[in-house]
C-alpha cells in the first residue's frame, strides 16, 4: 500500500480522460479536488456512486471542489458509462494501474472462490496546494457521496 500522509503532497499524475484529452492532478492547483476511485464502469454500485456525484456536483462545486473519477477501465468504456449516465465530471482511465498503486487502492478481492486484485472504493480530498487533506477507504457506494457532502458542509 502506498504510504500517504495527510498534509503531504498528493501523488501527481497524468491520465487520459473521457474528454479525449489528458488530465493531470496539477491542472487543478488552486482548486480543491475530490479524487475518487471505483472498481468498474457500469456495475450497479459504481453506477449508483457516479450518479450521486453527478447529482451533487453543484453542491461540491459550491464548496470549492472539482470531482475526478478513476478506474482501470479504458477511455472508450468511460465514454459509454458517461453517456449512459449523463455524468458531468471527468472519468480518468488508469489502465496501467500506476495511479491506483500510487494511492494504494488495489487490494486482493475474492469472487466465487477466485482471488484477484481490484480497486477498493476510496476517495481522497486534495487541497488547493496539491496536498492530501483527507482519505476515505472502503466506502459504501450507496451512502458515500451523501456522507462526504455532509462532512464537507460541517468543515
Amino acid at each position: 500500500m502506498a504510504d500517504l500522509a495527510i498534509g503531504a503532497p498528493a501523488p501527481d499524475f497524468t491520465l487520459p480522460a473521457d474528454s479525449g484529452r489528458d488530465i493531470s492532478l496539477s491542472d487543478y492547483r488552486g482548486q480543491k479536488v475530490i479524487l475518487y476511485f471505483y472498481p468498474k464502469d457500469s456495475t450497479s454500485g459504481c453506477t449508483a456512486e457516479a450518479r450521486a456525484f453527478r447529482d451533487h456536483l453543484d453542491d461540491f462545486k459550491a464548496l470549492g471542489y472539482a470531482v475526478l473519477g478513476v478506474s482501470r477501465d479504458s477511455v472508450r468504456r468511460h465514454c459509454n458509462f458517461r453517456d449512459k449516465n449523463e455524468l458531468n465530471f471527468p472519468l480518468l482511465a488508469d489502465t496501467e494501474e500506476t495511479v491506483c498503486q500510487a494511492y494504494g487502492v488495489l487490494k486482493e478481492k475474492s469472487m466465487c472462490g477466485r482471488k484477484y486484485m481490484g480497486i477498493e472504493r476510496s476517495t481522497f480530498l486534495i487541497d488547493e496546494e496539491g496536498r492530501l487533506a483527507a482519505e476515505y477507504r472502503g466506502v459504501k457506494a450507496t451512502t458515500h457521496v451523501d456522507e462526504l457532502l455532509a462532512a464537507l458542509r460541517r468543515q
